[in-house]
């Protein structure tokens, strides 16, 4: 997989909105789960979204490191490296920067990109999240405008979230009396700070009930018809500047969904038909990671550990052994995404 231009990008959003389908975009922590969902995409012939959140890049630098620019940067390196191993294109995207780790981790990236771009060299993301949930609508978007405009320099996409959502996912949790249902008057307060591409492009998260974490299906109490609402009230509100916005028209918003562990089918797909065109999965895959791992270490328990003054026995307790299962369990997993969201044979040629 070749990771994206600013042009294969833009192109795998528009078709993904056209085509009514959304790519996943999967959360990584390691090497191996990097190459898992790399292995996944391919096994589904879908391009993909690799993402890291702000925990993610500090446990890529090392867990006792925690240092986020160079972890995120380590990731792209390992990614730019063994992309072209496999067939398809990815997106390089960081995930949920909250306010306190704007200035130490997402503007020194966008300054490293601003630097490349200027160099005309790959920039070492395609995109990048600013999660303002946590803050007033009015400081959610000021900051906004100003990463915006940076991101337009670096000629990357910027993704925004207007709207709180629940649980918690590294440290931003949403709170338990906060609204989480976006409004139309919410969304068009967005469209007017930051326009509708000419001052970079950009997605957004509308949030719907979504709630981070495991749940099962039917705790999420989510309303996906509730895009479709506010795409049309923000579209009748734009009129005729509609058809000036860049990418595709069919509607005011590329929209991200956040928070979709334990969604049913029908409301993933009537988000899809609402202009979801890419949509956050991290949850279901560290599952899907990790389960083969408990089952290697329970079935193979005397040879993992020296049991009774016994030598156990290397083959079991190597972490390759254990990896290989592990990284199977969890592009399984990502097959089930792409299936899940239509994006199966979307893969750039």
């Amino acid at each position: 997989m070749a990771i994206a231009t600013p042009e294969t990008y833009a192109d795998m959003i528009d078709r993904a909105k056209a085509g009514k389908y959304a790519i996943p975009a999967i959360n990584v922590t390691s090497s191996q789960t990097l190459s898992a969902a790399l292995q996944g995409f391919a096994d589904a012939e879908s391009d993909g979204i690799i993402q890291v959140s702000n925990g993610g890049a500090a446990y890529w630098s090392g867990s006792s490191r925690a240092d986020r620019v160079k972890g995120s940067l380590a990731l792209s390196a390992y990614a730019y490296t063994v992309a072209d191993l496999y067939p398809g294109v990815v997106a390089l995207h960081t995930d949920h920067c909250p306010r306190k780790l704007v200035d130490t981790w997402l503007k020194p990236l966008l300054e490293i990109e601003i630097e490349q771009a200027e160099r005309g060299e790959p920039t070492a993301f395609q995109s990048h999240m600013w999660d303002g949930s946590a803050e007033n609508l009015k400081d959610n978007i000021e900051i906004a405008v100003e990463l915006l405009a940076m991101s337009k320099k670096a000629n990357t996409i910027l993704e925004i979230e207007i709207g709180a959502v629940g649980g918690e996912e590294d440290g931003v949790k949403g709170e338990e009396n906060a609204s989480l249902y976006t409004t139309a008057d919410d969304a068009w307060a967005a469209v007017e700070a930051l326009g509708l591409g000419e001052n970079g492009r950009y997605t957004t998260a509308l949030t719907f009930g979504n709630v981070h974490g495991s749940y099962k299906p039917g705790h999420v109490k989510l309303r996906p018809e509730l895009l479709g609402e506010i795409q049309d009230d923000v579209a009748k509100r734009l009129g005729d500047r509609l058809a000036t916005k860049v990418g595709d028209t069919s509607s005011p918003f590329d929209l991200v969904m956040h928070g979709g562990s334990g969604s049913t089918a029908e409301e993933i797909a009537t988000a899809v038909r609402n202009g979801v065109i890419k949509m956050n999965v991290d949850t279901d895959t560290q599952y899907a990671f990790t389960r083969p791992v408990a089952d290697h270490m329970f079935v193979n328990y005397d040879g993992v550990l020296k049991v009774d003054g016994e030598v156990g026995s290397k083959k079991v307790y190597d972490p390759r052994s254990w990896g290989k299962a592990a990284e199977k369990g969890m592009a399984a997993r990502v097959v089930e995404a792409c299936e899940r969201l239509g994006s199966v044979g979307s893969i750039s040629r």
